[in-house]
């Protein structure tokens, strides 16, 4: 990874990359093939604005980005829009960008529940480590705003199809009364990751049906 890469909170400073930013984030959606729920220009740079995004710049050249956003009367928090370009892939920058995320989420609304819908196996795990858990999407945010904006995502129809219980996306969930609750025994690693695995299996069976 190039000694120059730095991730910091945007600022007004980063609106020049709104535009490359939304670009990167729909060709890589169309390389995977999976829907994606579209922001505008104007609601990116609103993003940077007020302190709610996360940019990753090598010298002055765009590597990543991330934003939050808040529902539900600030109950729940997004991190939404999580993008890395392809030539720094691989190195560990999704997570350095998720993870300052998910601490400026936990600075500005502590008492919010993080969440997040995602098609990604490196972003579930990502999140995994951070302490999120697969949960339904009924133990989400009911906002209808939010929902609204998976209107633009090509697989809108499987969600409504479902009565807004699944989709191809997987949920996962923060709470941070979570750190509160005394663990009965230190999980091993395994055994974490089975549970996710098995997290998984059931989603693709529920896919399947």
């Amino acid at each position: 990874m190039s000694v120059n890469l730095k991730i910091m909170i945007a600022t007004e400073e980063h609106l020049p990359y709104v535009d490359i930013i939304l670009e990167t984030i729909a060709n890589a959606a169309k390389i995977r093939g999976t829907g994606i729920a579209k922001r505008s220009p104007d609601y990116v740079a609103m993003k940077m604005k007020e302190g709610k995004a996360i940019i990753a710049l090598d010298g002055s050249e765009f590597a990543g980005f991330c934003y939050i956003e808040s529902w539900g009367h600030d109950k729940f928090v997004a991190n939404s829009g999580l993008i890395v370009v392809e030539k720094y892939r691989g190195h560990g920058l999704a997570k350095s960008i998720k993870k300052m995320a998910f601490d400026l989420s936990r600075k500005k609304f502590p008492d919010a529940k993080i969440f997040g819908l995602t098609t990604g196996l490196a972003v579930m795990k990502i999140n995994s480590e951070l302490g999120y858990r697969p949960v339904t999407f009924s133990e989400l945010t009911d906002d209808e705003a939010f929902w609204k904006g998976c209107q633009s995502c090509v697989n809108y129809d499987i969600l409504m199809r479902t009565n807004r219980k699944h989709c191809l996306c997987t949920g996962m969930l923060y709470d941070p009364k979570w750190e509160k609750e005394k663990p009965a025994e230190t999980i091993e690693e395994p055994k974490k990751m089975s549970v996710f695995g098995r997290w998984l299996k059931f989603k693709q069976f529920v896919l399947r049906k």
